[in-house]
């Protein structure tokens, strides 16, 4: 992947960066010149993005992020905006805050569903050793049961299976295969088949058909099958284990999934004692992932969150697909794997990717709650990753993180400019 200077901000995201000081603007990019057919629509688009990001950041909506823009193979453009971390516990300021780079790893939460649970069960199909339409109970012989058997990985994998969507596992078990005889345990909330209800539970499971097919943990088979011969270095699991140190620091502790449980009101059912697990993290989190499944059930190694990556590596494993499974002349994955992982079903979904709305035909995408959000547009060969780390500023008044509509904003201008070429 070549790296290009994006060039040219426009009024309004010059005078917005002029008064930002140089720490909150935070930008970075890298290379010495605009790739030939540059200075069309689409540079206005960044320009318009890079204006919404540092606004935010200048009024402190969102702590910092960083937006990278693929086009075509070609990094085209590459900014951080402002605080990898303004707060730490107890919503304490940092003098000085720390700054956000391009490099910074973030926790990637839900992206975590495609780029390691996902994209492990596309290079599985590829070398015939899953298949999507076989009962899950082939790949995990214990789980049986009147409803259970009818389950496949398919639908797993569109979130069909009429599993809990989320439950606080960690209340009943401490290791994944206590969480795996707990999910075995629970009731179906609706039938298998018969709609899409997002499943943090079904890509549990997949993480855990991952290790069972291939005989080793599943941070373990992404790196050495994926990351690695990418050449990606910050894209792990359990990161600090990995010698990294840059992280945009997330929640402080817990207090989103703690009112997921107390609060009958917020909108989530769980029926057990909400007092009967007091383990709640009371420490700012960096580098260590929020989601609590992930953390108390799974040590940080789980199918549906505990990824963490940069930018930039983010945007090769977007661009592997953008190029139909071919990164710098090395086949990753068959063309006709990635066609059946990326076709829309009847639910208007891929298998583990999401088909964004009011977007180019064929595009895909994926968000994570901690505010990274990743997508494919192949009609214009485009790859945005944009990454906020939204959790630091705290939970509102009602209990809500901030920063998601700024996504909307950003990707909406950066396509629209796209369309315009």
């Amino acid at each position: 992947m070549r790296i290009v200077r994006a060039w040219g901000y426009g009024r309004t995201a010059a005078f917005v960066l002029a008064m930002l000081t140089p720490a909150a603007a935070g930008a970075q990019t890298g290379g010495t010149a605009p790739p030939d057919g540059s200075r069309d629509g689409l540079t206005h688009g960044l320009a318009a993005a890079d204006s919404m990001i540092a606004d935010a950041v200048a009024s402190e909506a969102i702590p910092g992020a960083v937006l990278v823009v693929t086009r075509g193979g070609d990094v085209v453009h590459e900014r951080a905006f402002g605080y990898a971390q303004l707060y730490d516990y107890g919503m304490r300021r940092l003098d000085p805050p720390r700054r956000m780079n391009v490099s910074t790893a973030f926790d990637l939460a839900s992206v975590t569903k495609v780029m390691a649970t996902t994209y492990a069960m596309m290079l599985l199909v590829d070398r015939g050793m899953i298949d999507i339409d076989a009962p899950v109970h082939r790949y995990l012989p214990e789980f049986r049961g009147v409803h259970l058997d009818s389950i496949t990985v398919r639908h797993l994998l569109t979130h069909s299976a009429g599993l809990y969507q989320w439950q606080p596992l960690y209340y009943h078990a401490a290791t994944a295969e206590q969480v795996l005889g707990y999910i075995r345990s629970l009731p179906l909330q609706w039938g298998v088949g018969e709609g899409r209800h997002y499943s943090d539970l079904g890509f549990m499971l997949l993480g855990y058909i991952v290790e069972r097919v291939t005989g080793r943990g599943l941070d373990e088979f992404v790196h050495d099958a994926l990351y690695d011969p990418l050449g990606l270095r910050a894209t792990t699991f359990l990161p600090r284990a990995r010698g990294l140190t840059d992280f945009a620091a997330t929640s402080h502790g817990n207090p989103y999934e703690r009112q997921m449980v107390h609060d009958t009101s917020f909108g989530y059912e769980y029926d057990g004692d909400p007092d009967a697990w007091t383990g709640w993290r009371e420490y700012t989190l960096s580098g260590e992932v929020s989601d609590g499944n992930a953390w108390y059930g799974h040590g940080g190694v789980a199918g549906h969150a505990g990824l963490f990556s940069t930018g930039r590596e983010l945007a090769v494993l977007l661009d592997v697909l953008l190029q139909r499974g071919v990164h710098e002349d090395r086949r990753i994955l068959r063309p006709s794997v990635i066609d059946t992982f990326m076709r829309a079903d009847h639910f208007g979904h891929g298998l583990g990717w999401q088909v964004p709305r009011d977007a180019p035909a064929g595009s895909f995408a994926h968000s994570g709650f901690t505010g990274t959000y990743v997508m494919g547009v192949p009609q214009y060969g485009l790859g945005i990753v944009l990454l906020i780390n939204r959790q630091n500023l705290g939970v509102d008044d009602r209990g809500y993180y901030p920063g998601m509509a700024l996504r909307t904003d950003v990707v909406a201008a950066i396509l629209d400019a796209a369309a315009d070429r």
